[in-house]
């Protein structure tokens, strides 16, 4: 039997503000392709098919889409629900869809459920685990005392190998949306710790021929049957050097036979730009970066004004834009910055760090309303407070 193991789509998902639909369908189009050219025979997807939990109808109609192109293309899908996603609606309509070959592993009731698929070796289990927070599932899963991941786990799987062991002989898989140990985080997934510890130990897999993890997003291997394949996109800078791929997985009728990787095409690159604004604007080093999302920052003594408009004139698709004044030390405290100055001083100051240096004409303007500010006379607040003022004063 062959497996594609991708996982993490996050369907519905933005990169700073940047609707990424046409990307994501792009990407879906790319893994159903995939599929028909390998020859697989089942699609996992552990957790995290869309970006939240009420996802938008363009957002179902992209999801949708894809699941009918990998169907087309061959092969049963088999799918869990991640910390993004909704059990209950992505669940909905589940036993509809699995007779149309969309297996959809939602409810922590069914972990020691499987998805029975048959080979000419026999039959194969596949084991979906939905993500499982403890606060929320450890009544279900019988462990009330159970703070952590790994305590849930360690019950669900309690339940997952009791149904391994009555199909003597059988192959298994299982799905996880879950931070197994070892594994690296790229900064854009959504922490799962929430009042214990997140991570829980790959032993607790021991004995499953393929664990197909979902949770983080670049592709790793943490032991030959235990593996991320990582989004299929990048969601933030941080992965803009990760090749992004799947995992295509043969079982034999022994177990697992092997692992390869496919990478997957590249829908966008990201480019982190450094440079004053004309030198991004004009610069033959920049020409690769025109067609990808890219994150610039400006090194222009003063603040360039309205720098993400004329940086979309070059890259039409730049989404984020800072200015880091190439001078100045930023660790030294107000304080001690403003000791011993001029008022004035220290308003030209302000105004060099916000908007560049004050002209002749701005500092006499300045000067004059410092003057009338210092030389205007106090006046009680009350007529009645005068007397007392004086006697404070006296």
């Amino acid at each position: 039997m062959r497996i594609l193991h991708t996982s993490d789509w996050h369907i519905g998902r933005t990169f700073h503000g940047v609707d990424l639909l046409a990307d994501q369908a792009r990407a879906l189009a790319a893994i159903a392709e995939l599929v028909a050219a390998e020859s697989v025979d089942v699609v996992v997807v552990p957790g995290d098919v869309y970006d939240r939990s009420i996802p938008s109808a363009d957002a179902i109609a992209v999801c949708n889409r894809g699941f009918e192109a990998i169907r087309a293309a061959g092969a049963t899908i088999i799918a869990t629900s991640g910390n993004h996603d909704s059990p209950a609606r992505l669940g909905a309509g589940a036993s509809f869809a699995a007779a149309g070959g969309l297996h959809l592993c939602t409810r922590v009731a069914d972990v020691d459920r499987p998805v029975l698929l048959a080979d000419a070796d026999g039959e194969v289990a596949f084991y979906g685990i939905p993500y499982l927070e403890p606060e929320i599932t450890r009544a279900e899963l019988g462990v009330p005392q159970a703070r952590s991941h790994a305590e849930i786990l360690d019950a669900a799987m309690v339940r997952i190998n009791a149904d391994r062991g009555a199909r003597p002989g059988g192959r298994s898989v299982v799905l996880a949306h879950a931070f197994v140990v070892g594994g690296e985080a790229t900064g854009s997934e959504r922490s799962i710790s929430v009042g214990g510890v997140e991570t829980v130990p790959m032993s607790a897999f021991d004995g499953v021929d393929y664990v197909a993890l979902g949770h983080l997003h670049s592709p790793q291997t943490l032991a030959e049957s235990v593996r991320y394949s990582g989004s299929p996109l990048p969601y933030s800078f941080g992965e803009s050097s990760h090749r992004k791929a799947v995992w295509i997985v043969d079982l034999d009728a022994t177990g697992l036979a092997a692992v390869e990787r496919r990478d997957l095409p590249l829908v966008r690159g990201l480019s982190r730009l450094t440079g004053t604004l004309d030198e991004l604007l004009t610069g033959a080093e920049f020409d690769a970066a025109e067609g990808h999302y890219v994150s610039a920052t400006l090194t222009d003594s003063t603040r360039p004004v309205d720098p993400m408009r004329k940086l979309r004139d070059r890259f039409q698709h730049a989404v984020h834009v800072e200015w880091a004044r190439p001078e100045g030390n930023p660790e030294l405290r107000y304080r001690e910055r403003v000791h011993g100055r001029r008022d004035a001083e220290v308003a030209a100051s302000f105004l060099s760090d916000v908007r560049g240096t004050p002209s002749e004409g701005e500092m006499a303007w300045m000067e004059r309303a410092l003057a009338a500010a210092v030389s205007e006379p106090d006046r009680p607040a009350t007529p009645e407070a005068a007397p007392e003022a004086a006697e404070l004063t006296a």
